[in-house]
C-alpha cells in the first residue's frame, strides 16, 4: 500500500516537473524574438547591399562617362553650321579666248550632285573602296575596326584604316588633320550625330560633294571637270574608279602629277568593286587602263601666268572683290602668245648673253585687247610682271608724243628742221653716232632718231603740249615740262606705251589696254561683268595718223628700225635706247597688231651695247612674222 502511494507520488511529481519544464520552454519561446522569412540564412541578407553598390557604381560610371564625353565634346564645332557653310577660298578659273585654261586659283568646287545625277558606278566605287558596310553600321564600324586591326598586325604597320565614310565626312567637314586620341573620339561622336541627323543616301551625297580629291578640287564634279573636262554626270567607269581612289592620298595620286600611280589605284578600285559584287571580273578588266588621260591644263607652261594673274587682279576691281567662284574670260589669244614665246626663245639667249638679263613684251589688238604678254623671260624664276608694273625710261620711243603734238600744231613730215640747236636753259642735247646733220626733214630726223630734231619740235610746239598728248594717250606717270621731256626721261610701263601706239593701229581711236572680256559665276553662269562694245573715242585725226604712219614707216624701211621689217607687209615703229644702254626698246604696229618690247636689267645697270634697233627690233620682227602669218586673209611672206 505504502509502495503504491510512493509510486503514485513519484509519477505526480514527474508530471509536475514536466509541466513546469514545458511552461519554462513556452515562456522562453514567447520571450525569444521571431525570425522573419528573409532572415532564414546569411546569403539572402547580402542582396540589399549588393544592389545598392551596383546602383552606385552605375551612377558614378554614367557620371564619369558623361564627363569624359563632355570633355571631348565641349569644343566641337556646330555641325549644322558647318554643313550649311563652306569656309573656303573662292575658286577663280582664267581662260583664253578659245577657252584654253590659263590659271586655276583657290579651292575648286563643282556643281552639287545627287545620287540620281551621277552614274551608279561612281558611288559604288567609293563604297567598295572606302566603306563596304556603309549601309549597315551606325557611323562607326566595330567589324571594320577589328578587320583593320588584324590586317595592320599582320602587316607590321598601318595597312588599313578603320574609318567609315561617315567618319571621313566628319573629319573633313568639322575637324583638323591632327592625329590624336581626342580627335578620333570627336570624329566618332560627330559620325554618330551625322547618322542620327541624316539618312544614308544624304550622307553619301554630302560626301560626294565635299570630299577633297586633289589639285585644289572639292567634290566629284569639280574633280571630274578638272581632271577629265567633263561633269560628274558624264564620267566613265574607269574615270569613276580613278576618282574613288583619290581620297586615300589626293595629293600623291593627283593624276596630273602621278598618272601612273593614279591608274594603279584605279585598278585596285575596280577589283574592290568586283569583290563587293558591283562588277564582274570581265567588266573590271575591260574598264582598266594603264594610265590616266587628263585634259590639258596650260597652253604654254607657266609663261601665261603673268597675264592670268594680272587678269585676276583686274577682275577683283571690276566686280568689287573676289567672294564667289568665277570664270574670267581673257583676251589672250593662244596663237599670238605662242608667237611671243617663240620669239623669246630665239632672241632671248643672245640678248641675255649681251647683258640684258630681262625683258618685257605686250601685244595689243587695235581696240586695246591684250593678245599676248610676257612679264620676263621665265615665269618660274620671276613672278614680277615687267610688262605691267616695270617703270623704265623709254628713250626715243617717247618721241611719239612729241611728233603727234607737232603734227597737230601744223608740222608735217616734210618740214625742215635744223638739228643744230643752242643750249636750252643750260642743257645741251646730244645725238648718238654722227652728231649733227644740219637741216633735215622731220621724216629723216625721226627715221634716224636724231635727238636734237625731237627737242627742236618740242620747243617749237611747247613742252606742255607734249605732256598733254602723252596724257591723252594714256601715260599716267608724273611729268615735268623740262627741256629733256622730248627724249623720254619720264619712266613709263611697256603696257602704257603699247596702248599709246595702238591708237595709231586703230586709226586714231582710243585703244586703252584691257584683258578681260567677261566674268561669270562658275556655278550658274550668271554674267557678273561684260565688256561693252561702246563707241571708241577719236583721239587723233586721220591726217595726224597718216603723217605718223609716214615717219614711223620710214624708221622701219630705212632707219634705225630696219631689223623689224616684215616681208610683204607694212610695218611702222620706233626704236629707243637710254643712256649707257640701260634700256632698249622697240614699239611698232601694223593694221592688226601693236607690240612693244623692252630689254634691260631690273636694277638699271648698263647692258653690253644692247640698243633698240638690235635685239628688241629682231624680237618684234620674229613675233610679228609668226603672229600675222596665222591671221585669216593675210598672205604674209616669211624670210627664208
Amino acid at each position: 500500500m505504502t509502495a503504491k502511494k510512493s509510486s503514485s507520488r513519484k509519477k505526480t511529481s514527474s508530471k509536475k516537473a514536466a509541466a513546469k519544464k514545458g511552461v519554462k520552454k513556452s515562456a522562453a519561446r514567447r520571450a525569444a524574438p521571431k525570425k522573419s522569412s528573409t532572415q532564414r540564412s546569411d546569403r539572402p541578407r547580402r542582396w540589399p547591399g549588393l544592389l545598392r553598390a551596383g546602383i552606385s557604381v552605375l551612377i558614378w560610371t554614367t557620371v564619369i562617362f558623361a564627363g569624359v564625353i563632355g570633355w571631348f565634346a565641349w569644343d566641337l564645332p556646330d555641325p549644322e553650321a558647318a554643313i550649311r557653310t563652306e569656309q573656303r577660298e573662292p575658286s577663280i578659273t582664267v581662260v583664253a579666248t578659245d577657252g584654253t585654261l590659263l590659271l586655276e586659283q583657290g579651292q575648286l568646287y563643282g556643281g552639287a550632285v545627287s545620287l540620281s545625277g551621277v552614274p551608279e558606278y561612281l558611288p559604288r566605287a567609293l563604297i567598295a573602296t572606302e566603306d563596304r558596310r556603309f549601309y549597315d553600321h551606325p557611323g562607326v564600324d566595330p567589324i571594320g575596326i577589328l578587320r583593320a586591326l588584324i590586317a595592320n598586325i599582320q602587316a607590321g604597320g598601318i595597312a588599313q584604316g578603320g574609318s567609315t565614310l561617315t567618319q571621313q565626312l566628319a573629319k573633313n567637314l568639322f575637324l583638323s588633320r591632327e592625329r590624336t586620341i581626342r580627335r578620333k573620339v570627336q570624329e566618332a561622336l560627330l559620325a554618330f550625330w551625322l547618322e542620327a541627323r541624316y539618312d544614308k543616301d544624304t550622307l553619301l551625297e554630302i560626301y560626294l560633294n565635299r570630299i577633297y580629291l586633289g589639285a585644289g578640287t572639292f567634290g566629284v564634279d569639280a574633280a571630274a571637270r578638272r581632271y577629265f573636262g567633263v561633269p560628274a554626270s558624264q564620267v566613265s567607269l574607269w574615270q569613276s574608279a580613278v576618282l574613288a581612289g583619290l581620297p586615300k592620298a589626293p595629293s600623291a595620286l593627283n593624276p596630273f602629277r602621278n598618272p601612273d600611280g593614279a591608274a594603279e589605284r584605279g585598278r585596285e578600285v575596280l577589283q574592290n568593286m568586283v569583290e563587293a559584287g558591283f562588277l564582274s571580273q570581265a567588266e573590271a578588266d575591260s574598264a582598266a587602263q594603264s594610265t590616266v588621260r587628263t585634259v590639258s591644263t596650260d597652253l604654254a607652261g607657266r609663261q601665261t601666268r603673268w597675264l592670268a594673274e594680272w587678269a585676276v587682279d583686274r577682275a577683283a576691281g571690276l566686280i568689287g572683290g573676289l567672294e564667289r567662284d568665277i570664270v574670267v574670260e581673257t583676251t589672250l589669244e593662244p596663237a599670238v602668245q605662242r608667237a611671243a614665246e617663240q620669239a623669246a626663245a630665239e632672241i632671248g639667249p643672245d640678248a641675255r648673253g649681251a647683258g640684258a638679263s630681262e625683258m618685257a613684251f605686250v601685244a595689243l589688238r587695235p581696240d586695246g585687247a591684250v593678245a599676248a604678254m610676257l612679264g620676263g623671260y621665265d615665269r618660274s624664276s620671276s613672278a614680277f610682271n615687267r610688262a605691267v608694273h616695270a617703270k623704265r625710261q623709254p628713250g626715243s620711243v617717247f618721241k611719239l608724243f612729241v611728233y603727234l603734238a607737232g603734227f597737230e600744231a601744223g608740222i608735217t613730215p616734210d618740214t625742215e628742221i635744223d638739228d643744230r640747236i643752242a643750249p636750252i636753259e643750260g642743257w645741251s642735247p646730244r645725238n648718238a653716232g654722227a652728231g649733227n646733220r644740219g637741216i633735215v626733214t622731220l621724216r629723216e630726223g625721226v627715221a634716224r632718231s636724231i635727238n636734237t630734231v625731237a627737242v627742236a619740235v618740242s620747243e617749237s610746239v611747247g613742252r606742255q603740249r607734249v605732256i598733254d598728248m602723252a596724257r591723252r594717250l594714256g601715260v599716267t606717270a608724273e611729268m615735268t615740262p623740262d627741256p629733256s621731256i622730248a627724249l623720254g626721261v619720264t619712266e613709263v610701263t611697256p603696257l602704257e606705251l603699247a596702248g599709246a601706239y595702238a591708237t595709231l593701229s586703230s586709226g586714231g581711236s582710243s585703244a586703252t589696254p584691257y584683258v578681260i572680256r567677261r566674268i561669270s559665276d562658275s556655278a550658274d553662269g550668271t554674267i557678273l561683268y561684260q565688256r561693252s562694245n561702246a563707241r571708241t573715242v577719236e583721239l587723233l585725226s586721220p591726217e595726224v595718223v597718216e603723217m605718223t604712219d609716214d615717219i614711223f614707216g620710214a624708221g622701219v624701211a630705212w632707219g634705225t628700225g630696219r631689223a623689224a621689217q616684215l616681208d610683204g607687209y607694212p610695218a611702222r615703229g620706233k626704236t629707243g635706247t637710254t643712256q649707257d644702254y640701260r634700256d632698249a626698246w622697240f614699239a611698232g604696229y601694223t593694221d592688226h597688231l601693236t607690240a612693244v618690247v623692252w630689254m634691260g636689267n631690273d636694277n638699271g645697270t648698263p647692258t653690253d651695247s644692247v640698243y633698240g634697233g638690235l635685239y628688241p627690233a629682231q624680237f618684234w620682227q620674229r613675233f610679228m612674222t609668226q603672229a600675222l602669218s596665222a591671221e585669216p586673209g593675210l598672205s604674209l611672206r616669211t624670210s627664208p
